[in-house]
């Protein structure tokens, strides 16, 4: 194990990571603005962040310290998350530390694996780990076998159409989640409807090795939405 990517691994062991993520069209989908929002939950104990875009990626490197989980989302629908060894090498290229790509069994553009991004991506950039954002089981135990260095439960629930796809559930998927711990040895990142600090307490009840919060923490509009469902009816 290369030891700039042992030592992220380990800076982030029994810690939260948190995602600063804004949707297209949103307010708030500036990288400014992104930057200043890993800032405030790096300050507030966050230590690691999760961060979508080169643009966002590149403003958030220059204002915190701690690992930073590069993505590219690139189309709408099947593998859009850091689909091609490209776009992997673009996240790593930007200053991300770890980079988050779909590991699902699905087909992807190029006519490339999985497997093939690991095995690209530790070779030219060795001191970079990588994160496989999965589904099931089965693209858990795929993704450990092709090397990756955390295994996250990311798309669980995400999957319309994917032979292996797990139903949506209101909160964190608990059972895929004790599955994926009886299945793998690779670090373990849960992430996914955590939308409470109780969630988070109960999902660390599971021998994983960190949790990532999104939604609940950076994405205003939901969280009012949440707030505005449960006004009186008239």
């Amino acid at each position: 194990m290369n030891a700039q990517r042992q030592a992220v691994i380990d800076a982030i062991k029994g810690r939260l990571i948190v995602s600063c993520q804004a949707y297209p069209g949103e307010p708030m989908r500036r990288s400014d603005i992104t930057a200043a929002v890993a800032q405030s939950v790096v300050s507030g104990g966050a230590a690691a962040v999760r961060v979508q875009g080169i643009a966002d990626i590149v403003a958030c490197r220059q204002t915190v310290e701690v690992p930073l989980i590069g993505l590219i989302k690139f189309g709408h629908e099947g593998v859009y998350i850091t689909p091609s060894i490209a776009h992997a090498r673009a996240c790593a290229l930007s200053g991300a530390d770890v980079i988050a790509i779909d590991a699902t069994l699905r087909e992807r553009g190029e006519g490339e694996t999985f497997a093939d991004a690991v095995s690209a991506m530790h070779e030219e950039f060795p001191g970079v780990a990588i994160m496989a954002d999965c589904a099931s089981v089965e693209d858990a135990k795929a993704a450990e076998q092709a090397g990756a260095d955390f295994i996250g439960t990311t798309l669980s629930g995400y999957t319309p159409g994917y032979q292996y796809a797990r139903a949506a559930t209101a909160g964190p998927d608990f059972d895929f989640i004790a599955a994926v711990c009886q299945s793998v040895h690779a670090p373990i990142v849960v992430e996914g409807r955590i939308h409470s600090p109780q969630d988070l307490a109960e999902v660390y009840q599971y021998p994983i090795h960190a949790a990532c919060v999104g939604t609940a923490i950076t994405h205003p509009w939901r969280l009012t939405e949440w707030y505005v469902d449960k006004l009186p009816k008239a």
